[in-house]
């Protein structure tokens, strides 16, 4: 425990299920208590935006920042310009403008998670700096020459690729990363480099690498595989990735993607993002068991996350149109932007004006499978216009009802939903 009463950042950690591997948990440890130390973690730009799986490594980031320590989060400028092996196969290698358009992107997002001012600062680095000057001779001599072929031959992924081949692009992309971990020890005294398990050999170079130039030994930490109860990995919302970039995933969507978490996997979900303390999140897993229809834990989760990546007027208007579609809240109150985001994964029918029956649009947008079936939900009372419920199925559905003009959100009972869009408004 810390002199307040916290426990070590380490066991907090252990806690969370969060430490998979590290060179030597108790040296680390030893070094923590010593004083604030300094580490990173990279983030390369093989896409416009980070995805769920990075948002691990950032909140651990902000783990160490938050307790005292120095944090760099690393941009690669330049190993993202050559691809880490994956078994999938050889990378399609990105023209050199495509990669630093995802810098900046990429860079947004890591300012959003870790802080940037006050007492103590995080730093942004991007690795073209120091490697796109580094003649190719002065590469192989001074830091090539400290790698043997047969260690990085024994690397998982590599040696899966060899049988299919693989480039030496590729094959060196464990070089540049060692790279970088002894160019941020000698620019910040960097001495600890985080990052997924997957990451564990790339780690372990940078480590060796420094011992032999330095003569210093540092750390390496992975954070496990994130996975869900039944097994399946995390990540993916309609069949698409998890963003972190808002315009790619809406801070709606994103809210959502964690509000549906099932029971089993909320709570691991909660001890691995939350930035609440170990009583706070165990009295959630209580109250989750406890009240199951209350999905409490998974509102919590799902509000401090989408607040902590895209600030808390998006997460506000996340749970605003959530709590509107379902029919206790006001749709007229939600922007344009909101509601569009709101709506996009519903079933939609597109119609003209003027507008049809309620019973039309129900069987347009797929809530009932027959007019037939539409007459008896409205007859049953079960069918509403935003969250209005329809009282004559057969009459038109007026245009004031629209909203901002062109959205009609409807729903069956209480949970199912589609939307209408106005065709010719945009």
């Amino acid at each position: 425990m810390d002199p307040v009463g916290r426990p070590h950042l380490l066991d907090d950690l252990a806690w969370r299920g969060m430490i998979a591997d590290a060179t030597d948990l108790g040296a680390l440890a030893q070094a923590l208590d010593a004083g604030p130390i300094t580490l990173y973690c990279g983030f390369d730009p093989t896409a416009p935006s980070l995805q769920f799986g990075n948002l691990v490594q950032l909140v651990t980031l902000r783990r160490f920042q938050d307790a005292g320590h120095r944090v760099i989060g690393l941009v690669g400028g330049a190993t993202g310009l050559v691809g880490d092996p994956t078994e999938r196969g050889e990378r399609t290698l990105n023209d050199p403008e495509v990669v630093a358009g995802w810098v900046d992107r990429i860079r947004s997002q890591v300012e959003g998670v870790l802080r940037f001012d006050g007492d103590n600062p995080a730093l942004l680095a991007n690795n073209l700096e120091w490697t796109a000057p580094m003649p190719v001779l002065t590469f192989l001599r001074d830091i090539g020459k400290h790698f043997t072929v047969n260690r990085m031959l024994a690397r998982e992924v590599v040696a899966a690729r060899l049988a299919a081949g693989i480039s030496y692009a590729e094959f060196s992309y464990q070089v540049l990363q060692a790279n970088d971990f002894l160019e941020l020890y000698r620019r910040h005294g960097c001495i600890l480099q985080t990052g997924g398990s997957d990451q564990w050999g790339n780690l372990t170079a940078g480590v060796d690498l420094i011992r032999r130039v330095e003569g210093v030994d540092v750390h390496a930490l992975t954070t496990p595989l994130l996975t869900k109860a039944d097994g399946t990995a995390y990540g993916k919302t309609a069949g698409s990735t998890l963003w972190l970039d808002p315009a790619m995933t809406s801070p709606y969507a994103f809210y959502q993607y964690f509000l549906n978490q099932a029971d089993g996997d909320v709570g691991p979900l909660m001890r691995t993002f939350s930035f609440r303390s170990r009583d706070e999140i165990e009295a959630l897993e209580t109250a989750m068991s406890e009240h199951p229809e209350r999905r409490e834990a998974q509102r919590a989760l799902a509000l401090e996350l989408t607040a902590l990546l895209h600030g808390t007027d998006a997460a506000d208007a996340a749970v605003a149109a959530s709590e509107a579609l379902f029919g206790t809240g006001d749709l007229a109150a939600l922007a344009p932007a909101t509601l569009e985001a709101a709506l996009a994964d519903l079933p939609r029918a597109t119609v003209e004006a003027p507008l049809p029956a309620a019973v039309d649009l129900l069987v347009a947008t797929g809530l009932a499978p027959s007019r037939a079936q539409a007459r008896r939900t409205v007859a049953d009372g079960g069918a509403y216009v935003n969250n209005v419920r329809v009282i004559d199925g057969e009459a038109a559905v007026d245009a004031s009802q629209l909203l901002h003009g062109r959205w009609l959100v409807l729903r069956r009972g209480k949970r199912a939903l589609a939307a209408v869009d106005l065709v010719g408004v945009s």
